[in-house]
This record gives C-alpha cells, structure tokens and sequence, in this order.
C-alpha cells in the first residue's frame, strides 16, 4: 500500500472512521481497492440511508468509495436495491435541472415536518445560500435524488 507516495499528485482528505492514528490523506488507487480501509480498518463513508442493499455494494461504498464532506453527517441514497452514484453538491438553479429530485427532496422535507408551503419554497429556492442539496444519479434507472444539508 502506497499512502502517498510522493508521486501521487491526487490526494483524498474527506472523510474517514477509524480507531487508529492517520493522517486522513490517502491516494485515490488505495481507496478504490479497498486496501485503505483494510490496513486501517475503517471506513470513508458511513452506512446510514444504505438500508436494502447487498453486503457487497456497502461495502463497496463504505470502504472503497471516496467520501464527501457535509455539514451535517453525510449519507449515501438508494434507489433501484442499489447504491446511487453521488453527483455532487448543488444550489437551487443546479437542482431545479432535475425536477424529479426537486420534488422528491420537496416530499421528503414535508414529511419531515415542513408543512408551510411557502416556507418550504423559500428554503428551496435559497439552496446554495448556507443550505445545499447533495444531489445522487441511480445507477439503474437514471433518476435523480437528492438530500438537504445545512448548518
């Protein structure tokens, strides 16, 4: 395992859980083989919201997939029994492109206790002014999802 060896111009400093001592740099090609996590025995993302999917595929996100850094902890969608393909994190006008994200992040917010409309549309319409969306791609179907992540 190379942990950076002084040729590697890409480095990875997001997230990583362990109970060993690390520097929390590690390059990309450790990461996606798995040897990262198996060396230090941790992980880059946590399992919260993969519920349903294979052992193989939380695996494969938990320890041989790049993490993201959130203001809150952050958590990987699925869709399709699979793990969604993590696009990024946008503002309103990037979301508004994926209407079917929009409206299923609209719904989740509702159920999560957003009952006044118009509050819920300003807050909305205001992602990428303290609050963003982190916005996933199903790697099945193509549709768009999305989670709120604020201060």
């Amino acid at each position: 395992m190379c942990l950076l060896q002084p040729r590697h111009r890409v480095v990875y400093t997001a997230t990583f859980c362990t109970a060993q001592e690390v520097s929390g740099r590690f390059c990309p090609w450790c990461i996606a083989d798995g040897s990262a996590a198996e060396r230090f025995a941790g992980e880059f993302m946590d399992s919260y919201g993969l519920d349903g999917v294979s052992e193989e595929i939380l695996h494969e996100v938990t320890r041989r997939t790049p993490g993201f850094h959130a203001w809150q902890d952050p958590h990987w969608l699925v869709r399709c029994h699979d793990a969604a393909a993590f696009a990024g994190e946008v503002g309103y006008g990037e979301l508004a492109a994926h209407p079917e994200a929009l409206d299923q992040l609209r719904q989740d917010l509702r159920m999560g206790g957003w009952h006044d409309a118009a509050q819920l549309d300003q807050f909305l319409t205001h992602l990428g002014e303290g609050a963003t969306a982190m916005v996933f791609c199903c790697t099945v179907c193509g549709t768009h999802l999305a989670y709120a992540d604020a201060s």
